[in-house]
């Protein structure tokens, strides 16, 4: 579904930009909560199915992740607003935004969906998904009615041609054909987001573990995350090193 002239209800309208004000407090304290309130378990009892469930909740976010630096390394798109509301200079419909409208925030959809898994607690599943899933359709929604404002009938044209989720592969190669991937730029607006959700993971993991067994029945599991742990710790103090001494900058930059 393209939803290219849905109007979309004024409540959630305004719960979008409400969301859009406060999201980068908010979703994180309630993914805490619900990780705090409801403890991991290990489906079946069983500790390979966990570890099944383990490695399928990474490879899911990392897609989410994957996807997040194609996007930003091609096409980079603000998305923090102007004074906390929804702001936009331009229509962006470049690279991957000529086959998704919203690719960076389905990213982050995945990677919470991942998250998920690997802590696979029933409540987590019944009141995270559903939370998260309305709260970035609002975003969206606030989002769509600011384009549409500003940009009427050229942003009218895009929705109606570029689906509002799920990419369209079809000619993505030529989109991104002559478009230089943008690898500092990856590396400085990611390098944040990435050690957050990965060093979640493997927190989840020792989480996950220590609910189930003593250090010393699983001894060497939980050194391996450890140190799994400390080498992203590792990435993420380098990269932050070298964008705050602006050794590492955007080409161009000044």
């Amino acid at each position: 579904m393209n939803g290219g002239a849905t109007v979309r209800p004024a409540w959630l309208v305004r719960y979008g930009n409400f969301l859009f004000r406060y999201r980068n407090a908010l979703f994180p304290v309630v993914l805490l909560a619900l990780i705090i309130a409801f403890p991991p378990k290990y489906p079946r009892g069983n500790e390979r199915l966990d570890n099944l469930l383990d490695i399928a909740g990474v490879l899911v976010a990392l897609a989410g992740q994957a996807l997040r630096i194609a996007v930003i390394g091609y096409v980079y798109i603000a998305r923090g607003g102007r004074n906390r509301q929804v702001y936009a200079d331009g229509l962006v419909t470049e690279g991957f935004f000529a086959h998704s409208r919203n690719p960076l925030y389905l990213g982050n959809i995945l990677v919470l969906m991942g998250l998920f898994v690997v802590h696979d607690n029933p409540w987590v599943y019944l009141i995270g998904v559903p939370f998260f899933l309305v709260g970035y359709a609002a975003i969206v929604a606030a989002e769509e009615t600011y384009l549409r404002g500003k940009f009427g009938p050229g942003y009218d044209a895009y929705a109606a041609a570029v689906p509002r989720w799920i990419p369209r592969p079809r000619g993505l190669a030529r989109s991104l054909d002559g478009i230089r991937f943008n690898w500092r730029r990856v590396i400085l607006k990611e390098y944040g987001s990435t050690f957050a959700w990965t060093g979640g993971a493997v927190v989840l993991m020792i989480y996950d573990t220590l609910a189930r067994f003593t250090y010393d029945q699983r001894r060497a599991h939980i050194n391996s995350l450890l140190v799994v742990f400390a080498v992203l710790a590792l990435g993420w103090a380098t990269a932050r090193y070298l964008k705050k001494s602006r050794r590492l900058r955007e080409a161009g930059a000044s």
